[in-house]
């Protein structure tokens, strides 16, 4: 495949999806935007409430590339869980891997919430309706044999469910992202924080029955956990439109891959974790042909 000739590739408009600009989507998918100019493109990096929106962003055309949770995005590919009665959206394609998202679930001393199942008739923040950390708590919980009946759900993003925990509005609150979380940071260097484990047998059965979910531990240091504490990640993937050009999708990949030093600059997990190297072995969801055909040729695909 020959990927785009440089007059070809400066007619072309891609737009990323991206996340809230408190969060790390925004400065890493803004860095997308960045490479992929930088290898004469046309680029924009839009702010978006993140995965929900990026699925929809990619379906209606109005993003080229986007970046999403993979539970979420085979949610929506399959018509299950949140995306249950809404139809399968059989379109959704990958481009490539990005990070791991690691569930972190946290509190302050004194709710005596030490395990999951202590979040039963506790006011919990699970993230805005919908969004990649709601679903990320809500597949949680049902693991444990907890439905939102047993606790009393605030549908707020996490920053804003934080604020209110330290106001003891809140008791405990889902944080997906990568690691280290500046809001997550924040609230331990002002308070007296726990790092809620994520383990035992709902673990088990959640990434049994989601093959997405990977068991994980937060490294004992990155907050105020003086030891590793057990969790889970799920990766986070590039979504490309289904209808661009084979041609088109391999050509940007190649402009990535070429201005990869301007991604890994953007953020400590961008840095760590987006690289060739990792191939593409953890997504469920096709890829695109032309992202096909570019992982093929060097060496990732058999």
């Amino acid at each position: 495949m020959k990927g785009l000739t440089p007059e070809e590739r400066s007619k072309e408009f891609i737009t990323v999806g991206t996340g809230p600009t408190s969060g790390i989507y925004f400065p890493i998918g803004g860095a997308f935007a960045t490479a992929l100019k930088d290898y004469g493109y046309q680029t924009s990096a839009e702010a978006t409430n993140a995965t929900g929106q990026n699925i929809q962003n990619i379906l209606n055309g109005d993003a080229e590339i986007a970046i999403a949770m993979q539970d979420a995005v085979m949610q929506a590919y399959t018509g299950t869980g949140a995306y249950e009665g809404k139809g399968e959206a059989s379109d959704l394609r990958a481009l490539m891997r990005l990070w791991p998202n690691y569930v972190q679930l946290v509190t302050v001393k004194g709710t005596g919430i030490n395990s999951v199942a202590d979040l039963k008739g506790k006011r919990v923040g699970v993230g805005a309706a919908n969004s990649g950390v709601e679903i990320n708590a809500r597949m949680i919980l049902n693991a444990y044999g907890i439905t939102y009946d047993d606790i009393t759900p605030d549908y707020l993003a996490y920053g804003e469910a934080i604020d209110n925990m330290k106001n003891g509005q809140c008791d405990a609150v889902f944080v997906t992202s990568g690691l280290p979380n500046s809001t997550i940071m924040d609230l331990g260097v002002q308070y007296d924080m726990v790092i809620v484990p994520i383990d035992g047998e709902g673990r088990d059965k959640l990434v049994a029955e989601y093959p997405y979910y990977a068991k994980s531990v937060i490294p004992a240091g990155t907050y105020n956990n003086t030891e590793d504490v057990e969790g889970l990640f799920v990766y986070n993937i590039m979504l490309v439109r289904k209808d661009l050009s084979d041609d088109m999708v391999y050509d940007m990949l190649q402009g990535i891959f070429e201005n990869i030093s301007t991604i890994k600059a953007s953020h400590n997990a961008a840095d760590k974790n987006i690289d060739i190297s990792f191939g593409v072995d953890d997504i469920q969801l096709p890829l695109h042909p032309g992202a096909e055909a570019f992982w093929r040729d060097n060496g990732y695909i058999s």
